[in-house]
């Protein structure tokens, strides 16, 4: 058995890195909080190549003595706890005195600081456990602590990191909660030079969550608030929920703080779901800020390395509290969707032409009606029952204005002789030789645009449409250097857009058939830049491609409860012949389903 022996420092140092710096997004994290605790008001944070090359944080603290500096980075020294009482009643956002020492253990370092009521500050420099002697050097009061080639000497470490983009986009993330869990601070991100957060300090904490949200959720946000201040340690729940229509598909845009500490909570989150309960579909997730206050002898949040996780001495009343608030909260709200979400454009834009304007006036109405029997069957398509939906809806009741209804196919009476029913405006149900078959219009129709779109952009891009006003989509900062990086695959499905302020892009054209099928551009391309910021796609990969034109056939596609004209079943049914894999739906759920004779006979005991 080999002899034991004690771990060399740096060696130990690494192994508490590998506990506490995952990532550039980790070094950002303890840093900001070191700042927070010195008493900052101010905290800049800059960044080189998402932080794997250079991480910079100054803050306007209270600064660190010459003398302690190089006691700042050894390991488990600290200014935050005295004894050993103090770690059930933690008030601070770090304690361990761990972090510095495993930061500077895995970089390249710099620290100049200036203690409060000194005349100048000092400097020191180091490279794992190498530590140069602390220089004077002049400097503003506060501290600034310089990360230089994070992991230089862990390489195996450093193989393991993300793409610039995704690491980037963490510490965005990081840094957005720790400014809405301190609102009174002022917040700066510059990347790469380029300032994508500049936060005022003093603000309130509802301003500062529309500013790292995104002011378009103003409108949606729900004011939380209840506590049981009648016993002895009181519990404080307060803050906003998102209405179900800005429910998302991750938790991603859930935050919990407590005591000012985000944290990742199941309790929380099951408390949040339960509040929504019969609001949201399964699939979809609430959008939520809450701050929850108690006595800090109340949580354990010592339990985790990275302070991310906490544990609760009454779990039940959390749960309690927060499922309650939120509830109630709803339960006050007028939930009814907006009828004028939707943006107000014509019904269609035709193939090469100009989109025709429906007028009440019955000669236009008739004008526009010859316009559409001009159109070739296919053009027609889809476009049959809205058009006459939309000629009523404009005072003009002339249902045999179109005569029969269009033909969907070059006149084959194979077709036109098929029994077609739609069943509650979401099935369709077809005889055929061997019985009868049961499909899903919506994912049929998903799959039929999917493989139609998918065969248009290998030749080229897809055709847009030209937007009169431009439509502005507001994203969150990171979000911002998206933009450059999809640019190749925006063109490819016909989308033109351009920043037109820090964190607003306005589109100026969008893809025909999304704009025919009334895709409002600001939803689509809100859940677009969500998707590609979450799961960090490369606009060349052809999996990126694909979940795109996934997403535009799933939006463009009819829906369960859409009630078609026989011209549109048939038509339907004859693209479904013409395609590959038509039997399910991109997502893999099938679009048909077969019942035999046989089945039928089976059934009424004839077999």
């Amino acid at each position: 058995m080999p002899e034991i022996r004690s771990l060399d420092p740096l060696l130990v140092n690494q192994i508490a890195a590998g506990e506490v710096v995952e990532r550039p997004a980790s070094v950002v994290k303890e840093l900001v909080e070191n700042s927070i605790d010195a008493g900052a008001q101010r905290i800049r944070i800059e960044l080189e190549q998402g932080g794997i090359e250079r991480i910079e944080i100054v803050d306007d603290g209270c600064g660190i003595n010459a003398d302690e500096l190089p006691l700042a980075v050894a390991p488990h020294a600290t200014s935050k706890l005295s004894r050993a009482e103090d770690l059930h009643a933690i008030a601070t956002m770090g304690f361990r005195g761990e972090a510095l020492a495993a930061i500077t253990s895995v970089s390249r370092f710099s620290i100049i600081s200036r203690a409060t009521g000194q005349a100048s500050g000092a400097r020191l420099d180091g490279e794992g456990v190498s530590l140069a002697t602390p220089a004077p050097c002049g400097c503003p009061p506060g501290t600034s602590i310089i990360v230089r080639n994070l992991f230089f000497n862990t390489p195996a470490r450093r193989k393991f990191l993300r793409t610039v983009q995704t690491e980037f986009g963490h510490i965005s993330d990081l840094v957005g909660r720790l400014a809405m869990s301190h609102p009174a601070l002022g917040f700066v991100l510059v990347h790469d030079g380029r300032t994508l957060l500049d936060l005022p300090p003093q603000q309130s904490p509802r301003q500062r969550i529309i500013e790292v949200l995104g002011r378009e959720l103003e409108s949606e946000l729900l004011e939380v608030s209840l506590d049981n201040a009648a016993i002895e340690r009181p519990i404080t729940v307060w803050g906003f929920v998102g209405t179900p229509s800005v429910a998302r598909s991750s938790a991603r845009f859930q935050h919990f703080f407590i005591n000012g500490r985000f944290v990742r909570d199941k309790t929380i989150a099951h408390a949040l779901k339960e509040g929504y309960r019969g609001l949201l579909d399964p699939t979809r997730l609430p959008l939520a800020v809450l701050y929850i206050e108690m006595d800090p002898a109340m949580v354990d949040v010592n339990v985790h390395p990275t302070k991310a996780e906490v544990r609760f001495r009454e779990t039940q009343s959390i749960h309690g509290l927060v499922l309650t608030a939120v509830r109630q909260r709803l339960l006050l709200a007028d939930l009814t969707p907006d009828a004028s979400i939707a943006p107000s454009r014509p019904p269609f834009a035709w193939p090469g032409s100009e989109a025709p304007v429906v007028s009440t006036q019955p000669s236009a109405a008739r004008a526009f009606v010859e316009h559409f029997r001009q159109l070739d069957p296919v053009q027609r398509g889809f476009a049959y029952q809205e058009i006459r939906e939309a000629l009523k809806q404009d005072g003009v009741d002339e249902p045999d204005i179109f005569g029969s209804a269009p033909a969907a196919t070059n006149g084959s009476a194979t077709h036109t002789a098929v029994r077609i029913l739609q069943v509650h405006s979401s099935y369709i149900v077809v005889e055929d030789a061997e019985g009868l078959s049961i499909i899903d219009q919506h994912a049929l129709h998903e799959r039929v645009m999917f493989e139609e779109l998918k065969s248009r952009v290998l030749v080229g891009s897809l055709e847009s449409q030209r937007l009169l006003m431009p439509a502005v989509v507001e994203v969150r900062a990171e979000q911002m250097d998206l933009l450059d990086t999809l640019a190749g695959l925006l063109e490819k499905i016909g989308v033109q857009a351009e920043p037109i302020g820090p964190r607003s892009i306005a589109v100026h054209a969008f893809p025909s058939f999304l704009f025919e099928r009334r895709v409002d551009p600001v939803v689509f391309l809100t859940e677009l830049f969500d998707r590609a910021a979450e799961d960090g796609f490369s606009p060349e990969d052809e999996a990126a491609l694909h979940e795109v034109l996934d997403m535009m056939s799933c939006k463009a596609a009819v829906k369960a409860g859409d009630r078609l004209s026989e011209a549109e079943l048939l038509e339907l049914l004859r693209r479904r012949e013409a395609i590959e894999r038509g039997g399910s739906c991109p997502h893999g759920r099938p679009t048909t389903i077969r019942m035999t004779l046989r089945d039928l006979e089976r059934q009424f005991g004839r077999r």
